[in-house]
Parts: C-alpha cells; sequence; structure tokens
C-alpha cells in the first residue's frame, strides 16, 4: 500500500501497529510507503499488494450541514406564562453570566492556514508550550477549528518523515474527523481502505466517522455493515442510525431507511428531529398510502412523546400536506391565543386540564413517590409533615397556595413582607381561600419582615409556617392536589427535581401538564415597583388533530427554549376535503 506525499522522499512504513492502537490482528500483510510524486494532486493514494487497482470512486452530493442557530437576545418572547419558550432565558439576562472562551491557543503559536514543509512544522514545535503531544493538540485544534485538509495532510506527512514512516491511530482518526467535516468523500474511503486493511476491527468513535463519510458515497451501503459491527458490541446512537437512514433516503432506498427507523424506536432511542424531518421531505415526492400513514404515525410519535419540531421541520410538514394531491391541505403559521383558540382556522385546542382519572393517577403517585417515598425528610420530620396534613384537614379546600418566602423575595429592592402582602390582598380581594406557606423566621420582626404587615397576611390567608429548615415544596404540592383540581399554586420554583422523581414518563408528563394548567407565572410591573399575576395556560402544548386539521407547536430558530418550556408558535393545517387522519 502506497502513500503519495508531495515533497518528501520514500520512508518505510507510514503506519505501524502499535499495542497502544492495534485494535486486532491485520487481515492481510501491508506495507505502507510514501513516495514523491512531482504534481501529483491526491495526497493519499491507496494500493494494496494484495489487491488489484480499486474502482473510481463517483461522488454524490453530501447532505446540507444544520446552520448554527443565531442569537436571540433581540428577539421578543411570550410573557404569559414561566413555560413559554425563551421566557428563562430572558429572565437570565438580568443576571450576569459567565462569558463563553474559545479554546485558547498557547501564547505566540498560530495554527498555519496553509501547509507548511518540514523545516517550518520544526520551528512551531519549538514555539510550542502546552503539555500535551504537540501533534496530538495541533491536530485536536485543526479539528476544532475546521482548518484547512491540505494543512492537516502536511502535518502528518512531517509527523511520518520524523518517526520512519509511522503515522499513529489516534492522528489517522482525527484526520478522518477533519475529512468528514470538510465533506472530503474521497479522502475518507482512502483513510477507510486503509483501515479495513490493517486493522480487524476499529472501535465506535472511528466507525461514527466512517458511516458519516461514506453515506454521500456509492458504497455507502458498507456504512450498513460498519452499524453492524458497531451492534456486536453495543447498541449504536441515535446519531449512527439517523446518518444510514439519511443515506437510505439519500440513495432511494425506503425499506432501508423504515427498517433502521423501526430498529431506532425499538431500542426505545428518541430519534434525532432531523431524522424526522428527513421523512416528511423525502415524502413530497411520494404518492403512497401506506408511506403517507408512516408519516402520521411519526406525528402521533411527536405527540406522545412531547417532542416539538424545530422550524425547519416545521416548514418539511407543511410542504408534505400541501404536496398530497387534490390541493387538500393548507398550512398556515399561527399562535394561539390564551383562550385556547387558534389564531388561524379559530379551533379551540385541548384543554390543559386533567381528567378526573388522570388526576387521581397524578395524586396518589406524587403522594406516594414525592411527599412519602421522597427526600423529603432530609429537609423535614415526619414529625412536622402530620402537623402540617392536620392544619390542612382542618382547613376548607384552598383555591390558591402560595410560596411564601419565594412570592416575598421577587422583588428584591422591596421589603419581603411588603411583596407578599400585595400578593395576599390582591387574591384576598376576590374573595379566594388563599394558604401562605413560610417559614418560623418569616414571624420575627425585622427590617425585612415587618410584624404589621406579617399580621395582615394572616388575617387575610390561612398560614402555616414550617421549621426554618425545612423545604417548601413538599407541603405546597400536598396542599395543592389536597384541594382539588381547581386549586392553583404560586412559585418560582419549577419543581424540575420533583418531576424527576415520578416513576415513568407518564406520571412526568401527568405533573407537567398539570404544572402548566395550576403555576401562576408573578410578572414585575413597570420598573419593577408592583407583582402582577398571569394566568397559567388553558390549553395543552402537544401535536393535536381532529383527522380532517393538526395543530402543530414548533421551536422557532432563535428562541433558546430550556426543557421545561413549551413552545409559542404553531402550525395550523386544514383539509378542504376528507383527508387522511391518524391511524
Amino acid at each position: 500500500m502506497t502513500f503519495y506525499l508531495p515533497g518528501f522522499r520514500s520512508f518505510p512504513k507510514l503506519w505501524k501497529s502499535t499495542p497502544y492502537f492495534e485494535l486486532g490482528p491485520a487481515t492481510s500483510p501491508v506495507s505502507l510507503f510514501l513516495a514523491v510524486t512531482g504534481n501529483q494532486h491526491r495526497w493519499f493514494s491507496v494500493k494494496s499488494t494484495s489487491l488489484r487497482n480499486g474502482k473510481a470512486i463517483s461522488l454524490l452530493v453530501a447532505k446540507a450541514r444544520t446552520l448554527k442557530k443565531g442569537n436571540d437576545s433581540n428577539r421578543q418572547v411570550s410573557p404569559d406564562h414561566y413555560f413559554a419558550a425563551g421566557a428563562a432565558k430572558k429572565r437570565s439576562q438580568v443576571r450576569s453570566n459567565p462569558q463563553h472562551r474559545d479554546h485558547a491557543l498557547p501564547v505566540a503559536l498560530q495554527l498555519p492556514t496553509k501547509p507548511l514543509n518540514s523545516e517550518e512544522w520544526d520551528k512551531l514545535k519549538e514555539d510550542f508550550n502546552g503539555k500535551a503531544s504537540f501533534e496530538d493538540w495541533v491536530i485536536s485544534q485543526m479539528v476544532h477549528r475546521c482548518s484547512s485538509i491540505d494543512v492537516a495532510k502536511s502535518l502528518l506527512a512531517w509527523v511520518a518523515a520524523k518517526n520512519n514512516g509511522i503515522v499513529g491511530y489516534n492522528l489517522l482518526v482525527k484526520y478522518l474527523s477533519l475529512c468528514v467535516s470538510h465533506k472530503q468523500t474521497s479522502e475518507v474511503i482512502d483513510v477507510y481502505e486503509i483501515m479495513k486493511a490493517k486493522y480487524k476491527c476499529l472501535e465506535s468513535g472511528a466507525n461514527t466517522l466512517l458511516i458519516r463519510g461514506l453515506i454521500p458515497s456509492d458504497r455507502w451501503r458498507e456504512a450498513l455493515l460498519l452499524l453492524e459491527d458497531i451492534k456486536k458490541v453495543m447498541v449504536p446512537s441515535k446519531r449512527n442510525y439517523n446518518d444510514c437512514i439519511q443515506g437510505a433516503l439519500l440513495h432511494q432506498d425506503v425499506n432501508v431507511a423504515w427498517s433502521l427507523y423501526q430498529e431506532l424506536v425499538g431500542h426505545n432511542l428518541i430519534p434525532l428531529l432531523e431524522t424526522l424531518k428527513a421523512f416528511f421531505d423525502f415524502g413530497k415526492d411520494i404518492n403512497d398510502d401506506h408511506y403517507s400513514n408512516k408519516l402520521l404515525d411519526i406525528l402521533l410519535y411527536l405527540r406522545n412523546n412531547q417532542l416539538y419540531p424545530g422550524e425547519s421541520f416545521a416548514h418539511s410538514i407543511k410542504a408534505w400536506f400541501e404536496s398530497i394531491p387534490g390541493g387538500q391541505w393548507k398550512g398556515q403559521f399561527t399562535t394561539i391565543q390564551k383562550s385556547g383558540q387558534c389564531s388561524s382556522c379559530g379551533r379551540t385546542l385541548e384543554s390543559i386540564h386533567l381528567s378526573p382519572e388522570e388526576y387521581e393517577f397524578l395524586k396518589e403517585t406524587i403522594m406516594r413517590d414525592v411527599i412519602d417515598g421522597g427526600d423529603q425528610y432530609k429537609k423535614t420530620t415526619p414529625q412536622e409533615l402530620k402537623r402540617f396534613e392536620r392544619f390542612v384537614n382542618s382547613c376548607p379546600p384552598f383555591d390558591i397556595v402560595i410560596d411564601g418566602l419565594n412570592v416575598a423575595k421577587m422583588l428584591p429592592k422591596s421589603r419581603e413582607s411588603q411583596n407578599l402582602l400585595a400578593v395576599v390582598s390582591q387574591l384576598a380581594q376576590q374573595n379566594l381561600q388563599v394558604l401562605v406557606l413560610g417559614r418560623k423566621h418569616m414571624l420575627t420582626a425585622s427590617a425585612r419582615w415587618r410584624r404589621d404587615e406579617m399580621e395582615q397576611v394572616q388575617r387575610q390567608a390561612h398560614c402555616f409556617f414550617a421549621d426554618n429548615i425545612s423545604e417548601d415544596d413538599p407541603f405546597l404540592l400536598y396542599a395543592t392536589l389536597n384541594s382539588g383540581s381547581h386549586c392553583k399554586f404560586i412559585t418560582k420554583d419549577l419543581m424540575r427535581d420533583h418531576k424527576a422523581c415520578l416513576p415513568d414518563a407518564r406520571a412526568q408528563h401527568l405533573f407537567f401538564k398539570w404544572q402548566q394548567g395550576h403555576q401562576l407565572a408573578v410578572r414585575k410591573g413597570f420598573r419593577g415597583s408592583h407583582l402582577t399575576l398571569l394566568d397559567p395556560l388553558h390549553y395543552d402544548t402537544v401535536v393535536q388533530t381532529t383527522g380532517d386539521s393538526w395543530h402543530i407547536p414548533y421551536d422557532e430558530d432563535l428562541v433558546q427554549r430550556s426543557s421545561y418550556e413549551v413552545p409559542t408558535k404553531w402550525l395550523c393545517l386544514q383539509g378542504k376535503t376528507q383527508a387522511p387522519g391518524p391511524c
């Protein structure tokens, strides 16, 4: 096997197996050489002593690279509730965030922008002041900064010249990574031939790179063989499946694509959204009821798993519906009114409120896994919980439960007791049964907690003051759920830890749905002088269908949504005539 590296004389082996990098015995005796070629443009020309000349490689157009999302700092986000997409990002702007720093280069060392000769690489190494291996550090930086392939080739040629033709496995894999990033399919195939000839098996990282690099080529089916190699030792990643599915669709093999998709979800892996998008993009050119039903199944999969397509995916869904023969469907990007009515078609979306059966299931689950079986005893005592239960049972059902300490601190420049009194008074004027949960230290007169204001709070609301070491959340959940489905609560705490304590996906989904419909948001007024209560959502934020309509919430490209937030933008799809519904 010969490697052509311009500007260098012949060396013995370029790659040589070592105990550290060898993953398996060589499949055949192979010699790797460097040779001078005057005007040769190919750096790696693979020739094996045991193989005849390989066939010419036909490059296919590689799939487009996902564009990096821009900065959303100037985008407007909905302030209507805690769970609106981008709300957490907006709230965080009032706090100082750490600056994102790039990986700094050692002082006085800049990565080259053009290929270097041996003397130039020697000089650069002399200037290197890092603790890591110079060669490993440079190739890692090249991968990180997506440097020129030619520059990386000159590095490998220099390494080979200094090491009797030997280039380590680690450098080879990182060079492969750079080739994949640049979509240099012919280079990927050359490296693949080297590794296939030299090593009996490869680790998953190299296989992953080779799968992605081979997919655009006419040798894409060999990527499926690499996927099988991964399966021998582990479950392939959803990225591995994505690349193979996209390759199958690129090469018009629909059956392989759907088979891989079923295998993916059969492993309980959540597919990448770009995988699902690829099926919709491919479906625009297919007039097949069976394929259409599979796409509708994907939409139901999004609903059942509370997944939200991105903006480009939403456009793909819209384009597919509108491509259905007969012009049966029309899509519109829209928003949903506070009442739950679609601003485009006027339909009312599904209610956020749980059914009686769902509510009882959630209540029993939280009582068992969070209140009784959680770790609340680290922050309180069984005796205090019993005291609280007796207190709750002695009171009428509450309409509102307030995390008193949390609400009191919502306006840092105002007095805590003043903030709490303002919220309680606003609710008391509506003749609501209010419970304030607090700590005993709130009853001790101080500059932040005035006695007269706390006395007014106690006259207008039921109050329970726990020990200062106690945590409020278990008390808040117990009181709210025990009062019935009408009861709402006020706190800034998003209770992600408590959601994580729930035993399964169904309980977690119902908890989040219940939380969205019952947690009141508190918004600071103009110049932060007062607090305003905002109603919770009245509609469920999941993919919805009535058979002749679909409503699909989606993420805007420039809005950073936290995991506990929901999108505020929707795709409304209306069928003009009888059209396919969910299977």
